[in-house]
């Protein structure tokens, strides 16, 4: 098939374009969240980058929507109206976002584009309306079992860990600095000394690294925290656990659903979190046993392979509800002028 979508989350991308299709990214000059293309990552060949306004309409087999504002996006490019005469399907990444748990997602008043939820606690915590709504889990390249646990520290890694507080648990992070040194990773983590009240010594902020560097780096350090309140589940958790790390998460979304008890702990004790990131630390076997278990739940639930497969049989089923063929070269011009 020939797919179109935005480069919107890296991470969920670079897993979904390793699969047996052709995927098509929008891409503009100055780049931004509208025309990243490929971003200069390494990927397959089969990944293009392409003006939008230069895609061939009648060669979209399907496009994988990821903000309601593609849908006009799409109709105006392309003439072709998703989920009436363009196959689609909309992949919702995060967690509502205010009047929990009665926030209706944006296309539950229609019954022509399934959502597909990352996780099964955002299906869950969405009004999804009339919408057929599924989850299709992550799944992610395995990076391979690097961990050493070298550094008697802790690892964690959240993006804008100062615009977004509480919902990554940024006001968690001292309480853990005291435990051990704290490695920050992620992008915007520039102010965090400052906005959380550490001393420099129990933090090393160490920024938005390439992944291969990052998950060097991310093994060296004993213990993997997730301090997250109030997100989808983060891809780097389940990194984190291919490399073979130990793993220290609250329990919320997600999270006790992908970190089995034998990984290491998974509470809303933020205490009981504490002793156990404390007794890791301390005892560099029992974090390479409970480390080893993270890895093995990873592989079982989070492999790439099960998570391409997942998606192959939702994009196989996905079906125009009107008669549009990919041999018409158009819509009449006068339909799509209207469309504008």
């Amino acid at each position: 098939m020939r797919i179109l979508l935005w480069h919107v989350h890296g991470s969920w991308t670079d897993a979904f374009v390793r699969g047996g299709h052709e995927y098509l990214l929008p891409v503009l000059p100055e780049g931004g969240p509208w025309g990243l293309g490929r971003a200069g990552r390494p990927w397959p060949d089969s990944v293009h980058q392409v003006p939008l306004a230069e895609i061939d309409a009648g060669s979209i087999d399907a496009v994988v929507l990821q903000r309601p504002e593609e849908i006009e996006a799409v109709q105006l490019a392309l003439g072709r109206r998703p989920g009436v005469d363009l196959p689609a399907v909309y992949l919702e990444h995060n967690t509502p976002k205010g009047n929990f748990p009665y926030t209706r997602h944006p296309l539950a008043d229609q019954d022509s584009i399934p959502v597909v939820h990352v996780t099964h606690f955002n299906k869950l915590a969405w009004d999804n309306g009339s919408a057929p709504a599924l989850v299709i889990e992550h799944g992610i390249p395995d990076p391979g079992p690097l961990y050493t646990g070298e550094l008697p520290e802790l690892a964690v890694v959240v993006n804008e860990p100062v615009r977004r507080g509480r919902v990554t648990g940024t006001d968690l992070l001292p309480a853990f600095a005291a435990v051990a040194p704290v490695h920050v990773f992620g992008m915007k983590t520039e102010g965090l000394l400052a906005a959380s009240g550490f001393e420099g010594a129990r933090l090393h902020v160490r920024g938005d690294l390439k992944p291969r560097k990052l998950h060097r780096e991310l093994a060296r350090c004993r213990v993997y925290v997730h301090p997250m309140r109030w997100t989808s589940l983060g891809l780097s958790l389940l990194e984190a656990m291919h490399l073979g790390m130990p793993v220290v998460a609250l329990a919320t979304t997600e999270a006790p659903r992908a970190v089995p008890p034998e990984a290491g702990a998974v509470s809303a004790d933020v205490g009981e979190l504490l002793r156990s990131a404390a007794r890791l630390i301390a005892n560099p076997e029992e974090a390479r046993r409970r480390g080893a278990a993270a890895r093995e739940a990873a592989l079982d639930r989070y492999s790439l392979a099960r998570f391409l497969a997942d998606w192959d049989t939702v994009l196989a089923d996905l079906r125009p509800r009107s008669g549009y063929s990919r041999n018409h070269e158009h819509y009449p011009e006068a339909e799509k002028q209207a469309l504008r």
